[in-house]
């Protein structure tokens, strides 16, 4: 048996509301609205970024495993923002927490999927009997370029998995994985804004990897929609989850705790993990969990946990996600959103 032995999330204070940041641009918020399902989205500080957030989670991951950060043989952080070209972000975050010095840290990246990435080796490593405990984290402080449609849903926040072989609060049924080579969104080197093909990151992208996962670990593990109690899909926005979902088979019941885009907004390698802490906070022991992530270029993993007898003795031994997403909020101005993102560019 492996599977999840802690987790946690961080979610920045600051929020902007679509309506400012349509009023900018002079276009039609309630558009928008509804056909991205977008409200609001977190804002990072200036001193927030993939290790900051990073940090956060991880630290809430501990208070929820209950064990000693000497005691993690890994970590792996996916970003697509990672603050530093050349300098990892794992040894910063293992550092911090005091892992360190006998820790294998690496930095993943695989656009929205370098999260789940994490898992996935994480998972792989403990189930080999190669390391006791593994930290998998998916953070960023994504970017979409001003005026952009992207701009609306990109946004900052932290999901942290430390992965074990005893005291589950998770148990790991089984995995799964779909991948092509799909140009739908990419960002050079040395560029501040990704660019994206449109509605190319539609039907050919998202959707066709999403369900082509999907489709696989239910044939795989002989189990169909209505087996699943909850199922958490990637969000780059509020539309897209809910019409794979329903396209798939699932029901608002199974997809209402993990729908969090449309007042968090698209946390990219964050996204899908930070829907499954959220999950996590409300799900009781012995229920299934289908997790589907996506990252463009392109592909999606997709996993299934059954949740154990433990979980609910965690489940407040750290910030629910919720608590974090909708208390203390704190809402900017179109001026103060580009102050904050030009220092982060600068920093960057």
């Amino acid at each position: 048996m492996v599977g999840i032995v802690g987790y946690g999330t961080q979610i920045p204070r600051y929020r902007i509301k679509v309506e400012e940041i349509a009023k900018v641009w002079g276009a039609d918020a309630p558009a928008y609205k509804r056909g991205l399902n977008l409200n609001e989205k977190s804002v990072p500080a200036p001193d927030e970024d993939c290790a900051t957030l990073s940090v956060n989670a991880a630290r809430n991951a501990l208070l929820r495993a209950g064990i000693d950060p000497q005691d993690i043989g890994a970590v792996y952080v996916g970003s697509e923002s990672h603050p530093y070209a050349v300098k990892p972000t794992g040894t910063i975050v293992a550092e911090a927490l005091g892992a360190c010095p006998y820790v294998h840290t690496a930095d993943l990246e695989f656009a929205c999927k370098a999260g789940t990435e994490g898992m996935y080796i994480a998972l792989s490593e403990v189930k080999a009997g190669s390391i006791p405990y593994v930290l998998a984290i998916g953070a960023d402080t994504s970017q979409g370029a001003p005026s952009d449609a992207l701009e609306y849903s990109t946004a900052a926040g932290a999901a942290a998995f430390i992965i074990g072989a005893k005291n589950l609060i998770a148990e790991l049924i089984d995995t799964d994985v779909f991948m092509t080579d799909t140009p739908d969104f990419w960002r050079r080197e040395n560029a501040h804004y990704p660019e994206h093909g449109g509605r190319f990151t539609g039907e050919p992208a998202y959707f066709k990897h999403v369900k082509g996962a999907a489709n696989a670990i239910m044939e795989k593990t002989k189990m169909k929609p209505g087996d699943f109690n909850y199922v958490i899909f990637h969000q780059p926005n509020g539309k897209f989850p809910v019409l794979v979902a329903k396209q798939l088979g699932f029901t608002e019941s199974q997809w209402k705790f993990g729908l969090l885009s449309p007042t968090l907004g698209n946390t990219y390698s964050g996204s899908s993990p930070m829907g499954l802490a959220a999950t996590l906070d409300e799900a009781k022991p012995g229920e299934l969990i289908l997790l589907v992530s996506y990252g463009s270029g392109a592909g999606s993993d997709a996993f299934i946990f059954k949740t154990t007898e433990r979980l609910p003795e965690v489940q407040d031994k750290a910030p629910r996600l919720r608590k974090q997403l909708d208390e203390h909020k704190v809402y900017v101005e179109y001026g103060t959103y580009a102050k904050f993102r030009r220092k982060i560019l600068k920093a960057e």
